[in-house]
């Protein structure tokens, strides 16, 4: 069995052909697909998160949003860039957001992604401490983050209060039990995934990686999750990791689907550069159902993850990425034992 989500980076444009024309646009169609994808008996509704772009930002008011419409799927995000937040206000906002969705939310955050502008961080009001980098910045605020998900006072209280404390030192509220467990880290290197498991924090894995060894994406990407589950055990955590894996994988069922991607996908990984580091990225995913089976029976890593991410093109609109998500989830996941 393996648990079956979306992932939609949320983009909105005036472009000829977009379902998606503004931010409220956005907003409102991923809480439908939300929807949506409850009815169909998908798993999880993830959410990326990019700044300064015409794409998702904020992701605790659609987090909220979409626990209060929803009643059973995991609501995410892939990812966070932790370079940006504030701890102690994400831990409140977080902790409220959980709460709403009756503990459902399974959060990524990671260092982040090549940004719009050039350290955006800064217009946020943080940076790094001399001697350190951003990506040092990023797992301070994140060590802070992971503390204050334990629920303990920490903050000395006034001893003349507006209204009654509790004994002790006070913690933030409201606090939601649990979440500290849900909380992923995106790797793109096989380090940062055991930094994620000594850490006590499940794995996301992308559809881009640190190019380490030269070997097929599929292959690097399934040694780093067995990388991550010893460093997990060797930690000695008590409950089980959790590791999800995102592709672009689309059944072609229909003349609409062969139109968007029947010729256009790359059949093969892809290397670029990012941040002066050699990647590689995933193929994607698209045929008839049968010959769909028979490639993704292939890819190691889908095998190696408990949850796999669907990418949407969420641009195309809710009904038709509604379609995307029911094709794989009712006609290729039970030929695979997904389901």
């Amino acid at each position: 069995m393996k648990k079956i989500g979306f992932l939609s980076f949320g983009h909105w444009s005036n472009e000829r052909g977009s379902a998606v024309r503004s931010a409220a646009d956005v907003l409102l169609q991923s809480i439908e697909l939300a929807e949506a994808a409850e009815e169909l008996g998908a798993d999880g509704a993830y959410f990326r998160v990019h700044h300064f772009a015409r794409q998702l930002a904020s992701p605790f008011p659609l987090l909220a949003a979409v626990g209060a419409r929803t009643k059973r799927i995991e609501i995410g995000t892939g990812v966070i860039d932790m370079r940006y937040e504030n701890p102690f206000y994400m831990a409140e906002d977080s902790g409220s957001a959980d709460l709403i969705a009756g503990g459902r939310l399974q959060l990524g955050i990671s260092r982040g992604s090549p940004e719009q502008v050039i350290e955006g961080w800064r217009y946020f009001g943080y940076a790094p401490a001399e001697g350190e980098t951003d990506q040092d910045m990023a797992r301070n605020h994140t060590q802070v983050y992971l503390q204050l998900l334990e629920g303990k006072g920490f903050a000395k209280p006034n001893p003349r209060p507006m209204f009654a404390n509790p004994p002790g030192l006070l913690r933030l509220e409201p606090h939601s039990e649990g979440l500290r467990d849900r909380i992923w880290w995106g790797a793109a290197s096989d380090a940062t995934a055991v930094w994620a498991a000594e850490m006590g924090m499940n794995l996301q894995s992308s559809t881009l990686k640190w190019d380490e060894t030269g070997e097929p994406f599929h292959v690097q990407q399934a040694k780093q999750i067995r990388k991550y589950r010893e460093a997990w055990k060797a930690a000695g955590h008590k409950r089980e990791a959790r590791v999800s894996v995102s592709r672009s994988i689309f059944a072609i069922t229909n003349d609409l689907d062969r139109m968007y991607f029947g010729s256009s996908r790359p059949e093969s990984d892809q290397v670029g550069v990012i941040d002066d580091t050699r990647a590689v990225f995933g193929r994607s995913y698209a045929a008839e159902p049968e010959k769909l089976i028979e490639e993704l029976r292939r890819d190691e890593a889908i095998a190696e993850a408990d949850t796999l991410l669907l990418t949407v093109p969420n641009t195309l609109g809710v009904d038709y990425n509604a379609h995307v998500i029911e094709n794989i989830v009712k006609h290729v996941a039970p030929a695979l034992g997904w389901r």
